[in-house]
This record gives structure tokens, sequence and C-alpha cells, in this order.
């Protein structure tokens, strides 16, 4: 039988603020590095409400999703490890400092594009100034372009 090849899919957030955007730093195998707040899709669950939850988890930020930024696929070093990245921009709702954070965050950050253009050897992956990119650019689709059919 062949092996049906499955990339993971993925939600992040753009989350801007006063010319900042939110981000997370995380150790992923040893090392820190900023990303979105981002994480897997969960069986059962929307893409938008997998959006909603990660940003929550990730930074103890509740958001209102307003828009698709872009869709992105990337090939990781890792053979078979290919990623199917959602990413959605996010107004910031309210904020729970007393929330704990996912025990692979660090810390959480707001840094602005040129900030975060400084620290690119800490990017998690290329999607991550990519995404702010587009967004700056006014890259959004409505979330309209999404339809769940899902067994709930």
């Amino acid at each position: 039988m062949d092996t049906i090849w499955k990339p993971h899919v993925v939600t992040a957030t753009v989350v801007p603020r006063d010319g900042r955007y939110l981000f997370v730093e995380e150790d992923i195998d040893g090392e820190r590095v900023l990303n979105q707040p981002a994480g897997h899709l969960d069986p059962g669950e929307t893409l938008i409400d997998a959006a909603v939850r990660e940003t929550l988890e990730e930074t103890a930020w509740t958001v209102r999703i307003e828009a698709l930024v872009g869709v992105y696929l990337i090939e990781t070093e890792i053979p078979g490890k290919t990623f199917l990245r959602f990413c959605f921009a996010a107004a910031p709702v309210s904020h729970d400092a007393e929330r704990a954070l996912d025990r692979e965050i660090v810390t959480t950050h707001w840094l602005d594009r040129a900030e975060l253009a400084a620290a690119a050897l800490r990017h998690r992956s290329p999607m991550v100034l990519r995404a702010v990119d587009d967004f700056e650019a006014g890259q959004r689709y409505p979330l309209s372009l999404l339809h769940d059919f899902l067994r709930g």
C-alpha cells in the first residue's frame, strides 16, 4: 500500500498594535527562535478557531480574526516534514497577564518590522518576516474564502 504524504496544517496570526507586532520567543530543539503565535490545527477545529486558540495559549492575548493574510507552504530540512500555514490578521482584544503560556514559549515581544528584520537569524522560518511584509503591503483576503464542513 502506498503511503499518502500529508503536510502539517498550522495557523498563525499577525497581531498589530501601535506599529508593532506580537511575537513569541520559543525554545525549539534547544534553540530560541522568534515566530508569530502559531500552531497545529486540532481535529474538529476550524482554521479561525485554531488561530484564536493558539494565540491565546502562546501569548495570553485574546484576538479577533479579521482577514486571511496568506497561505504558505514550506518544506523543512527534515524529510517529509512540510507545513501548510494559514496566516491571519488579528486584532488584539484583551490580555490575561496571569495566564500561563505553553511550555515551549519563553516570552512574548512586541516588535516593529525593523526590529524583526534585524533578528532574521533567529526567525523560526522565512514565513515570519514574509507574513509581516504581506500584511504591511495590505494583503488581506476575506474570511468568506474559508468554508468549514465539520461533523460537529
